[in-house]
């Protein structure tokens, strides 16, 4: 379904005034109720590839900050057009390289803010509150706010209204009305900070926002690898609760890993792995390393060495509690169509081996489709029984995602997460966190 919109243009009116203005809207009760008593969403939304390709005149407007199928289609035709390499992710930072230095004049409205996904509007949100960064770098701020309900049509009949506020501006000016939060975010209730961006952008405006308190939502897909390794791994050492929508996308992957193994005659052959290839897209490592880390975790595997080879393969040696060493190979693959998801796993290759005459050897082979599990299968598999599974690919938004996490989340940071993370760091050699 489209997004949603506020129920009115929202107003525009001086940041000192917002906090009495929605004071009054609600006690006022001028929509029937005093607003939802859930939760407060902060977004940091700069949707700079959007703006860039509007203003190129490549896409329509108006902007409205959400991941649309226009906006894909637009940038996988900048890929093209400006013959970046084929493998190049569509929201890839060298997309928006070559549009930033591209000409054009276009303007459009910008909806930021006012566009609420169903997904998210389904959770009764009690404030939504959007930092709209702008490419122009002398934008004044700008603050706006409107009352906001979900539609009755989708069904949810305790539907309660909530209140949009945005904040847009370049990068100086939002820094300086950062402080109005105080006053904007009830403490009876939970805030979360979803972090619709790189991380490696804006630092200061993300120390800003991401206090500890706030529970943060990344994605550690977006951003150079080590640097979104140390920024998970430090938040989850501060004590932070940090939902991470790249570790989200491996569910299907460990349930279906789960469930090949569930099967009691299946379970010993776990004790007996020598070798894991995990096969993924492009060069961006993180989902790859923190499967590799989530199953070490699991097996009690203790890392020895880890090295990168020629042609960014991620190469390295475990020991398991029996002393046997488990070889773990992480190979990036181009692909020609590559998923908004940078670093998407496309195949695992689990190889089992026991010297017990006994037990026959396993190859074990998840793959996102047929042709994967193919080419997994080459390299003297005959000899073993084979288990092959198709792990199908998520096709949820990033929106859908998010709100996957705000309705099943209990503030705190997945343990499972929480152990992979450090491994998976120690893999690539990143810098610890003291």
């Amino acid at each position: 379904m489209s997004p949603q919109l506020t129920l009115q243009t929202p107003l525009q009116l001086p940041p000192a005034e917002i906090p009495l203005y929605l004071e009054q809207l609600w006690s006022q009760s001028q929509l029937g109720n005093t607003g939802a008593n859930t939760f407060c969403l902060l977004i940091w939304q700069p949707a700079l590839i959007e703006q860039e390709l509007i203003r190129t005149g490549k896409l329509a407007g108006p902007i409205i900050g959400n991941q649309r199928k226009e906006l894909i289609e637009a940038a996988r035709h900048t890929v093209l057009e400006n013959d970046l390499p084929h493998c190049t992710h569509p929201l890839d930072k060298t997309v928006l390289s070559s549009l930033s230095s591209s000409k054009g004049i276009h303007n459009s409205e910008d909806l930021r803010g006012q566009y609420v996904d169903v997904a998210i509007s389904a959770l009764n949100p009690r404030r939504l509150i959007t930092f709209a960064p702008t490419i122009s770098n002398s934008h004044p701020l700008e603050t706006l706010v409107a009352a906001y309900c979900p539609l009755n049509e989708e069904g949810n009949k305790n539907s309660a209204c909530g209140d949009v506020v945005v904040l847009r501006g370049d990068q100086k000016s939002l820094l300086k009305g950062f402080g109005i939060l105080t006053k904007l975010l009830p403490k009876e209730l939970p805030s979360w900070l979803w972090w619709n961006s790189n991380l490696d952008d804006a630092p200061e405006s993300l120390n800003h926002l991401a206090i500890k308190e706030r529970r943060l939502i990344i994605d550690t897909a977006l951003g150079q690898p080590i640097n979104c390794l140390e920024l998970l791994i430090t938040r989850i050492h501060s004590g932070q609760a940090v939902n991470d929508l790249n570790w989200l996308r491996l569910r299907s992957w460990r349930e279906t890993l789960a469930m090949v193994f569930d099967p009691p005659h299946r379970r010993q052959a776990l004790q007996n792995v020598i070798r894991l290839d995990i096969d993924f897209e492009g060069d961006h490592p993180v989902q790859a390393l923190l499967l590799a880390a989530w199953i070490s975790n699991r097996l009690n595997w203790n890392l020895e060495a880890s090295n990168k080879k020629e042609g960014n393969t991620i190469q390295a040696k475990f020991k398991r509690p029996d002393g046997v060493f488990v070889e773990v190979i992480l190979i990036p693959l181009p692909v020609g169509n590559p998923s908004i998801h940078p670093g998407q796993i496309v195949g695992m290759r689990l190889i089992c081996k026991s010297n017990k005459s006994s037990h026959k050897p396993m190859c074990v082979i998840l793959a996102s489709e047929s042709g994967e599990c193919m080419r997994l299968e080459a390299g003297g598999m005959a000899s073993m029984e084979l288990l092959e599974e198709v792990v199908p690919n998520q096709q949820n938004s990033v929106e859908m995602d998010v709100a996957r996490l705000l309705s099943s989340s209990r503030g705190t940071t997945s343990p499972l997460l929480a152990a992979s993370a450090p491994i998976a760091a120690k893999i690539l050699d990143c810098e610890m966190p003291s």
